[in-house]
């Protein structure tokens, strides 16, 4: 076991200063013998793996180029291919990770809980890397397992015999217990290269408790990203780490598609940005993550220094490479010799072989499960959203719940699905399983809807569902909930937030403000999850089972189905 997790953080903190300060007469010995110079760090960060062991199918296994063509990439294998080219490039080098690591993972890894990804990162041999909102998808204690060690409590060791836990850190600077305000977590991690102190500043974005269930993270709290990074950069500072990082799981939107991976077509206060440029000046580049774009910007710190801040595309296509050089008086990066790049993860290298025997056992011990079929499809089902902000995809698994608890006490009129919860297309091409065309597994239906959420129907009066609609809409984001069938509304992009909705009818009939619906919803999203406050107000709540079985018996029972019409949301400027 490593020493970090023998460890408490206050003890992490008393080592970390003690490293530092031994090295000093070292240091100065080094200087005598090579001279000034400057020391060369590559940084190979990754974020958003979502434990895609296997290479990732249809659209999200793909990156499109600066001339719109595409490019096959991503896959375990290949990825740690990659990483040890660019390991053998520049001897000095560290691979991080920006988060969402794990969770809302394909079966191969989300039926061992993480673990066959926790060992592929292992050897690929991770350094340490930010927690994400996914790593605490079942609950803060299960992260503090995936880091320790130790069998699943309910399920014990079924991938190996035993499990180790992650040699890496898993950073949430942060991140606090509720009770004491102590650090629930490693708050940073410090790396030695050529003599050369690094610093690495790790946390989830603020708004975990909106992402997550509640239930599971009730002794932790998630503070303000910029504070807490300007605390640590000032720590490190003190005890002599100049070269400083932050890997934050926050990132942006992009303002416009195209521009290639490492394009920087975000905009200036998107939530990434506003934390990259208003981070201490202290930190010397942002790794970002979450929002499963790709980017490459210099953006300039509160000094007006500038400094990289990036993110790569999501299910491992991609590697943030950031090369810096740090000068051996002053210890800390010279920033105008900094250099960022997005590497494509493609497939045309060989894949690692050691990678790919942890995926082949995944895969082996996963199959029997995986690859039982459960529906027929007609046609490529895609979850990417038109204008509107409806999915063919999103569609059809709102159908699916709204068949699900529609009779018996349920009573469901209709179901909402957040799109957030489908995590890939459905693609009508056979898997390398062997399947067949159209045929749709379990494992593929699992990776769409990896959650495991619980259905629950309540009841909203037709005011309080229009509430839930305009909360769609916020300054912050759009994020529009998927409809089934029978739904049908109007928003305005021009109209003001709270007013964008309009025209709403249930099976051509006009919403009354007054009168009681039964809505459909996942337990994610009735406890308020992606910021929809609304649904807490639901009464009457009546369960419905899990949402993947719901969308398994569909597809069953509509052997053939093709993607739905994406006509219930119109959108006017």
């Amino acid at each position: 076991m490593s020493s970090f997790r023998r460890l408490s953080v206050l003890a992490i903190t008393a080592a970390a200063a003690t490293v530092i300060t031994a090295t000093g007469p070292a240091q100065a010995d080094s200087q005598a013998l090579r001279g000034r110079g400057a020391v060369d760090v590559r940084l190979i960060g990754i974020n958003d793996l979502h434990g895609n062991l296997e290479p990732p199918t249809g659209s999200s296994g793909r990156v499109v180029l600066a001339d719109g063509t595409t490019v096959d990439a991503g896959g375990a294998a290949y990825n740690a291919t990659h990483i040890k080219n660019l390991r053998n490039e520049v001897k000095n080098s560290v691979v991080v990770g920006q988060g969402d690591l794990i969770g809302a993972s394909p079966l191969t890894s989300a039926l061992f809980h993480d673990e066959p990804t926790i060992e592929v990162l292992n050897n690929v041999g991770m350094e340490t890397t930010a927690a994400g909102n996914h790593e605490f998808d079942e609950g803060y204690q299960e992260l503090l397992r995936m880091q320790r060690g130790g069998c699943h409590p309910k399920d014990g060791c079924q991938f190996r015999d035993s499990y180790p836990g992650a040699k890496f850190p898993i950073l949430g600077a942060n991140v606090t217990k509720t009770k004491t305000g102590l650090p629930a977590l490693p708050p940073f991690w410090v790396e030695i290269r050529d003599g050369m102190p690094i610093g690495f500043i790790g946390m989830p974005l603020k708004d975990v408790p909106i992402l997550v269930d509640p239930n599971g993270i009730k002794e932790i709290q998630f503070g303000d990203e910029v504070k807490a990074a300007n605390k640590y950069a000032n720590f490190l500072d003190a005890i002599g780490v100049k070269a400083i990082v932050l890997l934050v799981h926050q990132g942006d939107q992009v303002t416009s598609p195209g521009g290639g991976p490492n394009a920087c077509n975000v905009a200036a206060q998107n939530p990434g940005s506003y934390i990259a440029t208003n981070v201490s000046p202290k930190i010397d580049a942002v790794f970002s993550g979450h929002s499963h774009q790709h980017y490459n910007c210099v953006v300039k710190d509160p000094a007006g220094n500038p400094r990289p801040f990036i993110e790569g595309l999501a299910f491992g296509r991609e590697l943030s490479v950031v090369d810096l050089k740090i000068d051996r008086r002053t210890r800390d990066v010279i920033r105008s010799e900094t250099k960022a790049d997005n590497k494509i993860v493609t497939r045309t290298v060989a894949p690692d072989p050691d990678v790919q025997a942890v995926i082949d056992l995944a895969k082996q011990k996963s199959a029997p499960l995986a690859n039982k079929p459960v529906g027929v499809i007609s046609t490529n089902i895609p979850r990417q959203a038109v204008p509107s902000g409806e999915s063919p995809l999103g569609n059809l698994i709102a159908d699916s719940q709204l068949a699900a608890t529609k009779d018996g006490t349920n009573g469901a009129v209709l179901a909402l699905m957040n799109p957030g919860g489908v995590r890939a297309d459905l693609t009508y091409a056979s898997s390398p399983a062997g399947e067949g065309d159209g045929v749709v597994t379990y494992g593929e239906a699992f990776t769409v809807q990896p959650f495991g959420n619980t259905l629950a129907t309540v009841t909203l009066t037709g005011a309080q569902l229009k509430n839930v609609l305009e909360q769609q809409f916020t300054a912050a984001r759009t994020f529009v909930l998927q409809p089934s069938a029978g739904l049908k509304y109007t928003w305005s992009l021009s109209a003001p937030f709270g007013s964008k909705v309009s025209g709403i009818t249930l099976n051509g009939v006009p919403l009354d403000p007054a009168a009681s619906y039964r809505v459909t919803i996942n337990s994610f999203l009735q406890g308020g999850g992606d910021g929809f406050s609304e649904f807490t107000k639901g009464t009457n709540v009546v369960g419905g089972g899990i949402d993947l079985d719901a969308f398994t018996a569909y597809l069953d029972a509509n052997k053939g189905v093709g993607a739905p019409a994406t006509d219930r949301i119109t959108q006017v400027s």
